[in-house]
C-alpha cells in the first residue's frame, strides 16, 4: 500500500480560508454506497433517523499562537527578544509542550511573557521544541489565554492570510467544553444550535466524548509504504455513560456515527478486538488504514482531507479506495470547499 495511493489534485481555489455562514448552510456530499447526491448540511434532519446517535467530540480549541518576549542580563544590560510560541499539547505534569521560533533564543530557566497577565517558564528544551510551564491555571490561564492568543489555524489556511478574532468563534464548536485541542475537530463546526435542536426532536441520540486534537494532525505522512507510518498520540476519554449508550444504541439495531475522525478514532480506540465499547481514558495512536475493520462506526460526517494524509487513508477504509477516489473526484468537479472551513461529506457504506 503505496503512499501514491492516497493522492490527488486540488486546485488551490478549492481550499477554504472562511466557513460558510450560517454554519449549516455548507454544502454536504452524501455518499451511500455507490449513490452521491449535493446536499447541505442543514439537510441531515432528513437523512438521519431516530434511535441514529451521533458522537461528538467536545473538546475546546485553545488560541495556541503566543507572541512574548524574553529578556536576557548580559554583559551590555537587559536583552530582549521577540519569541512566537505555538502550543502543542499539555502534559500530565501542569507543563505544555510548545514550538518556539526562533528556539534558539530561548533557554532553560527563563521566562517568555506573552501579556501583563500571562507569562511562562522554560522548564525543557529538546527535540525541536520545548516544555513550559504558565504562572496561571484553571479559569485564570484560560482567560489570559484568550486574551494574548491567536487561533493556531491550519498550515493551508495560515499560508493565505493571518488569523483574525472571527476564527475564535469559527474555530471552535458550538458544543466544545474541555479545554485542550490545538486544531478543531472541523466536522462538528457544522453543526448550529438549531440543528442539533432539530436532529433532536427528530429523535436522533447525541453522546459526547473528548478527543484533544494535537498539532501531529497536520504532519505529513514521510514513508513510501503506508504501513510503516507512525502515528501521533492524542489525549481522549469515553467515559462510562459514553460508552453505555453507544452500546446500548448497537445493540438496539441503531446506527453510531461519529462527526469526525477525531470522534472515530476515539471509539475505535475504546472497543475490543470483538467490537464492544468499553470505558477509555489515556493517548491513542490508532492509525486506520485499508484493511481495517470498523469495530463500532456505521457511518462518518467529515470533511475533506489534505492528499496523501492518514484522514485519506481512514475514509479509505471506510469506504474502500475506489469509491473514495470516486467521491473526491466528484467533489472536486463539483467545486466542494476542502479542508477545515470547508465542506462536509456523509459517507455511509
Amino acid at each position: 500500500m503505496q503512499l501514491s495511493d492516497f493522492d490527488f489534485d486540488l486546485p488551490e481555489h478549492l481550499i477554504a480560508t472562511r466557513p460558510a455562514k450560517p454554519r449549516d448552510s455548507a454544502r454536504l456530499l452524501l455518499a451511500q454506497g455507490d449513490a452521491i447526491r449535493d446536499l447541505h448540511v442543514r439537510d441531515l434532519v432528513d437523512l438521519f433517523q431516530p434511535g441514529d446517535r451521533l458522537v461528538l467530540n467536545n473538546t475546546k480549541v485553545i488560541p495556541a499562537r503566543l507572541s512574548g518576549v524574553r529578556t536576557r542580563a548580559s554583559a551590555q544590560g537587559q536583552v530582549s527578544a521577540k519569541v512566537e510560541v505555538t502550543l502543542l499539547e499539555p502534559k500530565a505534569d501542569g507543563t505544555w509542550g510548545a514550538l518556539a521560533k526562533p528556539l534558539r533564543k530561548v533557554k532553560p530557566g527563563e521566562d517568555i511573557v506573552f501579556s501583563d497577565a500571562l507569562s511562562a517558564r522554560v522548564e525543557q528544551i529538546g527535540d525541536g521544541q520545548m516544555q513550559i510551564r504558565f504562572n496561571l491555571t484553571g479559569d485564570d490561564f484560560d482567560a489570559a489565554l484568550t486574551q494574548a492568543g491567536a487561533m493556531p489555524l491550519p498550515p493551508y489556511i495560515a499560508a493565505l492570510r493571518a488569523p483574525d478574532e472571527a476564527d475564535k468563534t469559527d474555530y471552535q464548536t458550538v458544543f466544545a467544553r474541555h479545554t485542550g485541542a490545538v486544531a478543531a475537530p472541523t466536522a462538528s463546526l457544522h453543526f448550529t444550535q438549531e440543528l442539533l435542536q432539530a436532529l433532536a426532536a427528530k429523535g436522533v441520540e447525541f453522546t459526547e466524548v473528548t478527543l484533544h486534537v494535537g498539532a501531529g494532525t497536520f504532519l505529513p505522512v514521510k514513508v513510501e509504504d503506508v504501513t510503516t507510518h507512525k502515528m501521533h498520540a492524542e489525549w481522549g476519554e469515553v467515559s462510562a455513560q459514553a460508552a453505555a449508550d453507544i452500546a446500548a444504541t448497537k445493540a438496539a439495531g441503531g446506527r453510531v456515527i461519529p462527526v469526525g475522525t477525531t470522534a472515530l478514532r476515539l471509539i475505535e480506540s475504546a472497543a475490543a478486538d470483538g467490537g464492544a465499547i468499553a470505558p477509555f481514558s489515556g493517548t491513542t495512536e490508532i492509525f486506520i488504514y485499508p484493511g481495517y475493520r470498523f469495530r463500532v462506526t456505521d457511518a462518518l460526517m467529515t470533511n475533506f482531507h489534505l492528499p496523501k494524509s492518514t484522514l485519506m487513508m481512514l475514509v479509505s477504509a471506510l469506504m474502500g479506495p475506489a469509491a473514495i477516489r470516486h467521491i473526491y473526484d466528484h467533489a472536486v468537479k463539483s467545486g466542494y470547499r476542502f479542508f477545515s472551513y470547508g465542506d462536509a461529506s456523509l459517507l455511509i457504506p
